[in-house]
């Protein structure tokens, strides 16, 4: 089984890095494989809604967007990780996580369904919990069991260095990555028992114009 953390931070080892290392050594240590997914630096548009998606199977832009959705389909689970900007995820995380799910729900591949998801959110001080509200919503819409923690998934600092010095905010990632691992494995052993998933049904999309 596999994980894969997605490190929204222009900076490649920075704090939210740090937070993710954390939570991946506890995967690590149940035996799960993780791989963490580094969005980068490179300009990311945001989902401009052309669903071109639906026709090519994946999104029109060449950018990481593709990449990660590539090996989506491999990974078990999902962890996303985002500083704190203006009391947000960070902008390039929110047009990565706004074109990734567009185009992963529209591909026909269905790479997140009934897949474990959680966000991650590093900050300084203050927007943690607005940001972590916003992340989980991506989640909720595509049918992902979201894991939780024994608190927010949230880690304070503004470097890696105080990040490491956030005890109980590094506790919650590693409760994080034993909380995923134990779900995963539970999944694993129910499919094994022959417990198949939902029935589906033909969607039905209506809105409120009358």
């Amino acid at each position: 089984m596999k994980v894969l953390l997605v490190n929204g931070s222009p900076h490649v080892e920075g704090c939210t890095y740090t937070a993710l290392t954390e939570v991946a050594s506890a995967l690590q240590a149940e035996a799960i494989e993780t791989e963490i997914f580094h969005i980068g630096t490179k300009p990311l548009a945001g989902c401009f809604g052309c669903r071109k998606c639906g026709e090519l199977g994946h999104c029109v832009f060449s950018d990481r967007v593709n990449d990660f959705l590539a090996i989506a389909g491999d990974a078990d689970g999902f962890i996303f990780g985002s500083p704190v900007h203006y009391a947000s995820a960070c902008g390039a995380m929110v047009s990565f996580m706004d074109r990734v799910f567009y185009a992963g729900s529209n591909s026909g591949k269905r790479p997140f369904y009934l897949k474990p998801a959680a966000a991650v959110c590093v900050a300084r001080r203050a927007g943690t919990t607005a940001t972590f509200d916003m992340m989980n919503k991506y989640f909720t819409i595509s049918e992902m069991p979201v894991i939780s923690s024994l608190y927010w998934n949230m880690v304070h600092g503004f470097t890696p260095e105080e990040v490491r010095q956030d005890q109980e905010g590094l506790l919650i990632m590693r409760t994080l990555g034993r909380n995923m691992a134990w779900f995963l494995k539970c999944k694993e052993a129910g499919l094994h028992a022959g417990v198949d998933f939902p029935k589906q049904e033909e969607r039905v999309m209506t809105n409120f114009i009358r």
